[in-house]
């Protein structure tokens, strides 16, 4: 439904569904990413205003006071370029790593000493009660914006955050609220409110920065945002971009958060944020490429010390790796990457992480989280050996003395282990769609980015590629530590590359085929843009069993069964007891397309033109994704009991039908509850039916070698017979096929049919000589099943010609 109505490939509505937007309207209202909620909803925002702007007409001291990361300095950028707009000439605050952040008391006294009549706080502030308590003890007013988890109390001040109050959406970072607020402010000081939009860079980023959850309004925001980094006039951004080596126009999310936003993030990792909020603010174009280029270079010297301390990080995590959660911590570690590193051990050891930075008696450090724990609650319950803590769910900071760090260590590791469940541990690749190697095109990579942009709560989607082949691989990269790979499946090519895997690893991968889990981006190399897949995870391809719904008959009752039927009727006349509607998905590939339904978790059945000859083949390519076994049914079955496939949700016609008129075993009106067949034969699968339905009709060869047996034995019973009728082949005939062959020669006098002495079948000699095949009524009606099935599948018809025996 989703595929059809939007005009996107069943993959892509696959994402949607299974992410639960499973409705049109839905998802029309996600692709748009147009969700917006009044900024005067926010809670307090209107006495937030009236205060500030009493202040700006008062021409008082307005202090912005922000955070050193990319959230903080994009905040306190936008709040003062507000303020300027309202007239105001503000100051502003960052605090350093060393300060520790958010609001303290010895700041709170040094602003209001320098004569600061109002602090505006961004990014930060919501729990900071009682260093609020004092800012207004010293005649200092108050107003604070956050989006951070709020305290059991409040600041006695107007608080706007997202999370209070009724305003719908909760996840604005510190740079949305920021700009809500400025729109406010222009709104109640008669400015166009639309004017704050101009900030949308600078929120955009920090939105794709801060680990928020890109749904809902922060999609819109980070879309718009990217939007207006793209054309952004202001100079230190562009300058920004420049030292980056990224094209304003291919600015992505992926390229805001580890291209733009590390460097923004380096000065008040290793120094103080006041340089990288004077990029933000300058009008400057020289001072912004001064400003950037020592960005860059900062850059460049934390990931040099992430590197460092990381490597002795590991070594410490190896005595706690049988634990729920992993504290380290060591002398001289940067206080100002130690978060970075976090990330690292969270991506390796799938756990929660906090590491470190000891200066003697305590440590200030940084933990990162795994989605199904709370690290702020965990935190939160070992408040007592902390100085302080504050963050989300995801990401938190902290200080700490040194001498507690073994509690913190034992009482997060028991904390975790009670929340977590021994599976949440383990890491696991989850896809997001199954889709053969053909389906890797420009066109779906490009689909796929409306999706975007992807974080937190939307990840970039992960494609299933099943039974594939891995080809070609090559080392990549200044230490070779990357490989390029050719993904292969049928005639199809796909180009890939797998980060941090070398070649030798991956080249051991192409002895078998392997399930792979895959991104599908847009590459652009020397100015061409082509289909790239980055390799995410592999495993050697599983097979399964298949449960073949007909049961083969003893060969005596099929062949009793076949000298009783009409030759002439294929087909019986009334439909399936539960009709379905017939969907066309040629061309899409079996393993992508059988892969998707299995994992879909409703029953799904096979047809096929010969369940002996696609068992095998079954089995290795979709048969490891079935849950229990997965069904199969031949088009002869299926003709002989329609009714054979009524209790599974889909059906999958992997081969076509003889003739046209098979297709009325799946066709008609949609019936209660999901009930589809899939047409899904190309090429290939043409071809197999046509020799199968050849062999199964065209009865004059086996029917030569049944002749010279039974003229040779003079009878034929019990294995014997059995024997001869299967045939030598590697696919012995089926149990219809030997009762054509016996039909037809009993009908030319050439053979009787009779029970023996023990009351079982036997095939006696008749009269010999040649004879004319026509002269058999069945032979005649199966080589017109053969025509209409030649004439059906498009192969040249034969010439009528009169064959003997």
């Amino acid at each position: 439904m989703l595929a059809e109505q939007l005009g996107v490939s069943p993959a892509t509505a696959a994402i949607l569904a299974r992410r639960g937007i499973a409705d049109v309207a839905g998802a029309r209202a996600f692709l748009a990413a147009a969700e917006r909620h009044p900024s005067e909803q926010l809670n307090a925002v209107g006495a937030a205003c009236e205060l500030v702007l009493r202040h700006v007409r008062a021409g008082s001291r307005i202090v912005v006071f922000g955070d050193y990361d990319v959230d903080g300095v994009c905040s306190t950028a936008i709040a003062v370029r507000a303020l300027r707009a309202l007239g105001a000439d503000p100051r502003w605050r960052l605090p350093s790593r060393e300060e520790g952040y958010g609001l303290a008391d010895a700041t709170v006294r040094e602003l209001a000493a320098d004569g600061a009549g109002l602090i505006l706080t961004v990014d930060c502030g919501v729990t900071a009660v009682d260093e609020i308590a004092l800012a207004r003890s010293l005649d200092v007013d108050v107003v604070v914006t956050d989006h951070h988890r709020p305290g059991p109390a409040l600041p006695d001040c107007p608080v706007v955050h997202p999370a209070l109050g009724e305003y719908p959406f909760e996840h604005l970072c510190g740079a949305a609220v920021a700009l809500k607020l400025s729109e406010r402010l222009r709104a109640a000081a008669d400015l166009d409110p639309a004017s704050a939009e101009e900030d949308l860079d600078l929120a955009g980023l920090a939105t794709l920065c801060d680990m928020v959850p890109l749904v809902g309004e922060n999609r819109r925001i980070a879309r718009a945002g990217l939007e207006a980094l793209a054309r952004t006039r202001k100079a230190g951004l562009r300058a920004l971009m420049r030292v980056a080596a990224l094209d304003p126009g291919d600015v992505d999310e992926r390229a805001a958060g580890f291209r733009l936003g590390p460097r923004l993030n380096a000065a008040g990792r290793l120094g103080r944020a006041d340089g990288a909020l004077e990029l933000l603010l300058t009008e400057d174009g020289e001072r912004a490429d001064e400003i950037a280029s020592e960005l860059d270079g900062l850059n460049h010297d934390r990931r040099q010390l992430e590197r460092a301390i990381a490597h002795e990080a590991e070594r410490l995590c190896a005595d706690q790796l049988s634990a729920a959660a992993i504290v380290v911590a060591g002398e001289d570690w940067h206080p100002g990457v130690v978060g970075i590193v976090a990330s690292r051990l969270v991506e390796r050891h799938r756990r929660p992480c906090v590491v470190v930075a000891l200066d003697g008696d305590t440590g200030r450090g940084s933990g990162r989280s795994i989605a199904p724990y709370d690290l702020h609650a965990g935190l939160g319950a070992c408040a007592g050996l902390l100085h302080r803590y504050g963050g989300h769910r995801m990401a938190a900071g902290l200080e700490i003395a040194a001498d507690r760090l073994p509690d913190l260590r034992a009482g997060l590791a028991a904390h975790a282990g009670a929340a977590l469940a021994p599976g949440d541990l383990v890491p696991v690749q989850e896809a997001d769609a199954v889709v053969p190697p053909g389906a890797l095109t420009l066109d779906l990579a490009e689909e796929l980015e409306r999706l975007g942009p992807f974080g937190a709560s939307n990840p970039a989607p992960v494609l299933m590629v099943p039974s594939a082949r891995v080809e070609h691989v090559t080392a990549m990269g200044e230490k070779r530590e990357h490989a390029r790979f050719t993904l292969a499946g049928g005639s199809a090519r796909a180009r890939g590359v797998a980060f941090r895997t070398s070649q030798r690893a991956l080249a051991d991968a192409g002895s078998c085929e392997h399930d792979l889990a895959v991104s599908l981006e847009r590459n652009r190399w020397n100015g061409a843009v082509e289909a790239r897949v980055v390799l995410r995870s592999l495993t050697p391809t599983r097979s399964g069993t298949i449960e073949d719904l007909a049961t083969e008959p003893e060969l005596h009752d099929a062949i009793d069964r076949e000298l009783a039927a009409d030759p002439a009727a294929w087909w019986p006349a009334t439909g399936p007891a539960r009709p379905r509607q017939i969907v066309a998905r040629h061309g899409e590939g079996l393993a992508g397309l059988a892969g998707d339904l299995l994992t879909s978790g409703e029953s799904v059945v096979l047809v096929v033109a010969d369940v002996g000859r696609r068992r095998g083949g079954l089995e290795r390519l979709v048969g490891g994704m079935a849950p229990d076994s997965l069904a199969v049914v031949s088009w002869e079955a299926l003709g002989a009991d329609p009714d054979v496939i009524g209790a599974f949700a889909h059906v999958v016609a992997i081969d076509p039908p003889p003739v046209g008129d098979g297709l009325a075993l799946l066709a008609g009106p949609a019936a209660d509850g999901p009930a589809t067949a899939h047409l899904a034969w190309g090429e290939p699968e043409r071809e197999v039916a046509l020799a199968c339905w050849r062999e199964r009709l065209h009865l004059r060869p086996a029917l030569i070698d049944l002749w010279r047996a039974l003229d040779a034995a003079g009878a034929l019973t019990g294995a014997d017979l059995a024997h001869v009728l299967r045939g030598t082949g590697s696919h012995p005939r089926c149990a219809s096929h030997c009762g054509r062959l016996v039909r037809v020669l009993c009908e030319l006098g050439l053979a009787t049919w009779e029970p023996d002495a023990a009351g079982g079948p036997r095939l006696l000699t008749g009269a010999g000589g040649r004879t004319d095949l026509d002269r058999s009524p069945a032979h005649r009606a199966y080589a017109a099943r053969l025509a209409a099935a030649e004439l059906y599948l498009g192969a040249p018809q034969r010439e009528p010609v009169r064959a003997a025996v």
